[in-house]
């Protein structure tokens, strides 16, 4: 029952997991998963001491990951439990793992609002899904009649990133509900919040989640948290849907070191708080200066870690050429409502200096050249 039994694929709902040899026993003298019990040949090069194996990296990582799925539904709001939660190779894996589970491949549509984070387009042409596209307003709105008539039976997912990305714009959860309580689709809504944290006027959709079924919450510790590097993130949503997931998932997708360090961050909430403040105060400064450049014609109100930034001109060749000296932005003046824009993520106080500098002077280098 519920709306997973509703739109996943039939097999998907008949398909047996993978039982691997953790799901029945986990200590003990371990001699059933054919791993090298005499040890690792490297540890982590910080290890303290060199044969710190504190991890038992010869044996296979928790496929459950009950203790990280605890601390994180605990974190994230009083209503969730660790059956409300997956864990996974960043968002882009749960991105993956909803498509093939919800959607048939050649027949089944997915939606999303241009202009949007590319991993939806990338992830639905890999598995043979169509793609259903109703733009933002020109302010980054979700035009919400268009998106509720473009809906058809086919559809079965339908995305939207709060705060969007390039957008930086957050979708208030007022117009998550109206997609929500519909009658006219009944398909899943992704909510993709990597960039939540560092909203100060929007409140997470996770929230929503134990009243709507058809809400599914997608973050990630790569951003605010700071830790890319370990690829780690989360989906938050109704036990049968997140049940699913788990069905489908690799039997150990999560591997220790990056256990180990996303279990220590939800012990370090403070540090996560301290960083965000001093991202904030940072991007509030960097939008000052920018706003007072004459070349720059527009700063969007930013509820993400990086600013929108509309140039007069020459966009692209001031992108080009501030990579070139060692300062890198991001252009995306091809993308939809974007033109002339570039994507400047918020760095350390230093970098946010040295990237202002550069830009002035590469813009007018170029523009004195033309």
């Amino acid at each position: 029952t519920g709306i997973a039994a509703t739109i996943a694929r039939p097999n998907i709902l008949a398909l047996q997991p993978y039982r691997c040899a953790r799901d029945d026993y986990s200590t003990g003298i371990l001699l059933d998963a054919n791993e090298n019990a005499i040890g690792p040949t490297s540890l982590p090069t910080n290890s303290l001491e060199s044969k710190d194996n504190h991890l038992s990296l010869e044996r296979y990582p928790c496929p459950y990951q009950i203790t990280l799925k605890t601390a994180y539904a605990n974190y994230r709001h009083e209503s969730l439990e660790a059956k409300n939660v997956f864990v996974g190779v960043g968002s882009d894996e749960a991105i993956d793992l909803l498509m093939r589970i919800f959607c048939k491949p050649g027949i089944d549509e997915i939606m999303i609002t241009p202009p949007t984070y590319g991993m939806y387009n990338v992830c639905a042409n890999v598995n043979d899904v169509g793609i259903v596209k109703v733009p933002l307003t020109e302010d980054f709105d979700l035009r919400i009649p268009e998106m509720l008539e473009a809906v058809t039976d086919k559809v079965k997912l339908m995305f939207v990133c709060s705060p969007g990305n390039p957008t930086c714009k957050a979708i208030p959860l007022s117009d998550i509900l109206l997609l929500a309580n519909s009658p006219l689709y009944k398909g899943l809504i992704i909510v993709d919040e990597a960039y939540v944290d560092f909203s100060t006027t929007h409140k997470s959709a996770v929230e929503l989640i134990q009243s709507h079924p058809n809400i599914v919450v997608l973050q990630t510790l790569s951003k605010a948290f700071g830790l890319a590097g370990i690829r780690c993130g989360f989906a938050l949503g109704y036990p049968d849907v997140i049940q699913l997931m788990n069905n489908v998932k690799a039997p150990y997708n999560v591997n220790k070191l990056t256990s180990e360090v996303a279990n220590n961050a939800m012990r370090n909430i403070s540090t996560l708080q301290k960083n965000i403040a001093v991202l904030l105060e940072e991007r509030e400064k960097v939008r000052v200066r920018l706003e007072d450049m004459e070349f720059v014609v527009k700063v969007f109100p930013s509820d993400s870690n990086f600013l929108l930034v509309r140039m007069k001109m020459l966009s692209k060749e001031v992108y080009t050429a501030m990579a070139d000296a060692g300062i890198v932005v991001r252009y995306r003046g091809s993308e939809l409502h974007c033109e002339e824009c570039l994507r400047i993520t918020i760095g350390t106080e230093e970098e946010n200096k040295a990237c202002l500098v550069m830009l002035v002077k590469i813009y007018n280098e170029l523009s004195a050249a033309k």
